[in-house]
């Protein structure tokens, strides 16, 4: 049986275009606007989502995505109070991926067996945790994979055609190539490489190859678009909520700041392979 990533991933190539995939921190700047963001996200033409789970030692992160972390994690959210963003999601949403994204560190402290049960039966589709490589597969990887969860792997402009096959092994659901060596939020350098690196990538698997880090506006996704299966956005959208808060507390134009770059990110995937 396809996952909803698998089906989604699927759905978009028949329509020949590359997917949206968008990165929000859940419980930035608060539970119910964090709430409101996600359910919107779809709306605005999100085709895959990526919740962060905060964590306060991010390795990965730039500084827009450190803060909204923070911000969420002084709000008080918990991994508990992820895996019930999500189950509120499904509510209406049956359709939409979502892939949790973080680090090992909280879901070890919860307990790898009991995160697993909940967040299946939440209705997570994927994981994302950057600090776990291939050689500590049976910590987590082998397990998500055993209860039906995606779990998918980053490579980078680092990871050669040596290493490649050890990081793709365990891999499902899609590949995400992170476009450069450095943190989230810096700028693509050259878009050319990029596409050299997904056709590489693509050369040792069949599953979908999505590029992030870096992507910022409709143009970038719509020339990143034009070489990979899906475009990931995070940095921008993290930072949107920043800017409209004020006295840190979310405004009424919290929500429609994310939807509007969302919307605008969308219309840049649709016209990738025009």
């Amino acid at each position: 049986m396809m996952s909803r990533i698998e089906k989604r991933f699927a759905a978009l190539k028949a329509e020949n275009r590359p997917a949206l995939v968008t990165f929000i921190m859940g419980g930035d700047p608060d539970l119910a606007t964090s709430q409101a963001i996600l359910e919107a996200l779809p709306q605005a033409g999100a085709d895959v989502i990526e919740l962060g789970m905060p964590f306060s030692d991010p390795m990965a992160d730039g500084l827009a995505i450190q803060l909204g972390g923070q911000r969420a994690l002084a709000a008080g959210q918990t991994l508990l109070g992820i895996l019930g963003m999500v189950e509120d999601f499904r509510r209406k949403d049956e359709n939409t991926p979502i892939v949790l994204m973080g680090y090992y560190n909280p879901i070890y402290s919860f307990g790898v067996d009991k995160f697993l049960v909940q967040a299946k039966a939440a209705g997570v589709d994927g994981l994302i945790v950057v600090d776990l490589p291939p050689e500590e597969d049976s910590e987590l990887c082998i397990p998500a994979l055993q209860a039906g969860i995606n779990f998918i792997r980053l490579t980078t402009p680092t990871t050669d055609d040596k290493r490649l096959p050890a990081v793709l092994k365990n891999t499902s659901g899609f590949v995400y190539y992170v476009s450069m060596n450095g943190v989230t939020g810096a700028e693509i350098k050259s878009r050319a490489a990029v596409g050299d690196a997904v056709d590489r990538i693509k050369a040792h698997t069949a599953l979908p190859v999505a590029v992030g880090f870096g992507i910022k506006t409709a143009d970038d996704a719509a020339m990143i678009g034009k070489h990979s299966d899906g475009v990931v956005v995070g940095s921008v959208l993290v930072d949107a909520v920043r800017t409209s808060l004020v006295d840190g507390k979310a405004t009424d134009k919290t929500v429609s700041a994310v939807r509007d770059i969302v919307a605008d990110l969308a219309s840049g995937v649709k016209r990738a392979r025009a």
